[in-house]
């Protein structure tokens, strides 16, 4: 059978294989296996109790800490790469790529390997964003850097770059199919900081970088 025959036989099935595969890859922690890897304890098991790369950063390892962003981002960027390489091939539209990258962002909130035990999704979200549209991206990026350096507050970053990606994506491209991604990915971002939020508000958050003490 030629390639074009092959594509031909899957392209019924390409959407729900390319969601359910995005979903897989979301869901390796990679702050629990880069830790594990390296001897570290498990990001679980102290500071915000997160397995992200801001809370692997609270053990002490800066190493570690990168290399979970990396692979948090690349998790959310690669599935949505993937399916706009392949979308013409497979037939899968618009919505179907949104849907990929949401796929992913649910994976590393609920994972699957993990006893559905995960993050919040930042890292993975830029990605997925990145992927969508590179210039979205930046400009979430861009909010985020300029509140934590600005008050040294990871959450707080992540709130004001959650509330901004859909605004910007409203005010400079409109609605279009991406939305079915970006809107729900920012309200479960907001969501997934409530206990962020609450001690923002008491002036307990922990700021960058703080070395970790017991789960909080």
């Amino acid at each position: 059978m030629s390639a074009a025959s092959q594509a031909s036989a899957l392209a019924p099935w390409a959407g729900p294989l390319a969601i359910a595969l995005s979903y897989l890859v979301g869901s390796l922690s990679f702050a629990v296996i880069i830790s594990r890897l390296m001897g570290l304890a498990d990001p679980r098991s102290y500071g915000s109790g997160n397995p992200g790369a801001t809370n692997v950063l609270r053990s002490g390892n800066k190493a570690a800490a990168l290399l979970t962003l990396a692979f948090d981002v690349l998790k959310g960027y690669l599935p949505v790469m993937a399916a706009l390489l392949w979308q013409e091939r497979l037939g899968l539209g618009p919505f179907a790529i949104a849907l990929v990258g949401l796929s992913a962002f649910l994976g590393h909130l609920w994972p699957v390997y993990f006893r559905f035990q995960g993050g919040k999704g930042v890292a993975t979200a830029a990605g997925v964003l990145l992927a969508l549209n590179p210039v979205l991206g930046a400009a979430t990026l861009a909010s985020w850097l300029l509140i934590a350096v600005f008050f040294r507050y990871s959450s707080l970053a992540s709130l004001v770059a959650a509330a901004f990606a859909p605004f910007f994506q409203l005010l400079i491209w409109g609605v279009k199919p991406a939305m079915l991604c970006i809107v729900p990915m920012s309200l479960l971002l907001v969501w997934r900081h409530g206990p962020n939020i609450r001690k923002l508000l008491a002036g307990t958050e922990s700021k960058i970088g703080q070395k970790a003490g017991r789960k909080a």
